[in-house]
């Protein structure tokens, strides 16, 4: 196991670097220059050019991804042309809302989708399979952005009972923060659980024909034990491959959620960067979400073996 995880880990790394010079090059490719952005609309083209020589633009781009990615490689990923500050301390101070956000979510989603996805296969082309099924295509077909407006105009706009935005530290109040943070977890959560929910579904409706299933029930095992105990649980290794895989769409989809709620976290920082051509933070940021994608993958390969004891990594 130990050998498994120490070459998942190294494999990391020329995955990062792939990422990295990707991102790279389509944030210079992109049109628009932060040097004249920053310079203002009355600066001349010698100022334009002295503020292009003070951060670094002059140089060739593979003398300056090499600068960026050794720097980055020390979890350095420059200044902030914007903000004035490091951009680890930028993502550091907008950390917390996104953290709670997709960690909200997710549990969320699983709380939907397991007991959905069970139920739906277990009552399997009854009414209550239908509804179930019906409610998971609407939840991924819609995309998160309008549910999230509608949610606003329904809960706080007709009724008034949630607001419509911001963001409360969890320290300062918590209950104002989880009352802030239910219309947002709802909006990026229910197209996770919709995807979960089939996945489940049909994990289980392949699970139940199985012989040893079969078997429990002839030894007359309570529908209950067979179900929860013995089909659930192979059930969800391939569930929790799409859940590690959905945790990149939740971190994509906060980039608009927080848009939309007004929430100050790490994706609605990458939406100001954007237009701002702040490329040092678009970059962190980025590589970051990567980073994290690849170790939550690493970590759901982990759990495989806890889940199903069949699944064994030799040390070839």
């Amino acid at each position: 196991m130990l050998t498994y995880i120490l070459r998942r880990i190294l494999l990391m790394i020329p995955v990062l670097v792939i990422v990295a010079i990707i991102i790279f090059g389509l944030i210079h490719i992109t049109p628009g220059d932060p040097a004249a952005v920053m310079a203002g609309e009355d600066a001349t083209a010698s100022d334009v050019e002295e503020m292009r020589e003070r951060l670094g633009l002059n140089e060739p781009i593979h003398i300056q991804f090499l600068e960026w990615f050794a720097d980055a490689a020390r979890l350095d990923f420059g200044d902030s042309i914007f903000l004035r500050q490091p951009v680890t301390e930028a993502m550091l101070e907008r950390v917390q809302p996104t953290f709670l956000l997709t960690l909200y979510a997710l549990t969320l989603a699983v709380l939907i989708s397991v007991p959905a996805g069970v139920i739906a296969a277990v009552k399997r082309n009854s009414i209550v399979d239908r509804l179930l099924m019906v409610m998971s295509i609407s939840g991924a077909a819609v995309p998160s952005f309008f549910f999230g407006i509608v949610l606003i105009l329904l809960f706080a706009v007709v009724l008034g009972w949630l607001p419509s935005g911001g963001y409360t530290d969890i320290n300062d109040d918590p209950v104002k923060h989880f009352k802030g943070m239910i219309l947002p977890t709802f909006a990026l959560g229910f197209s996770t659980a919709g995807l979960l929910s089939r996945m489940v579904r049909s994990t289980m409706l392949d699970v139940l024909k199985e012989d040893y299933v079969r078997t429990a029930y002839a030894k007359g095992l309570p529908n209950r034990h067979v179900v929860l105990g013995h089909a659930l649980r192979n059930a969800m290794i391939p569930a929790m491959t799409v859940l590690g895989i959905s945790l990149a769409g939740l971190l994509g989809g906060s980039v608009v959620i927080e848009t939309v709620f007004s929430l100050p976290g790490m994706g609605r920082l990458v939406v100001q960067s954007i237009s701002r051509r702040d490329f040092p933070v678009i970059q962190g940021v980025v590589l970051i979400t990567a980073l994290i994608q690849l170790v939550v993958m690493l970590l759901i390969d982990v759990l495989y073996v806890y889940v199903d004891p069949r699944v064994r990594y030799g040390s070839d």
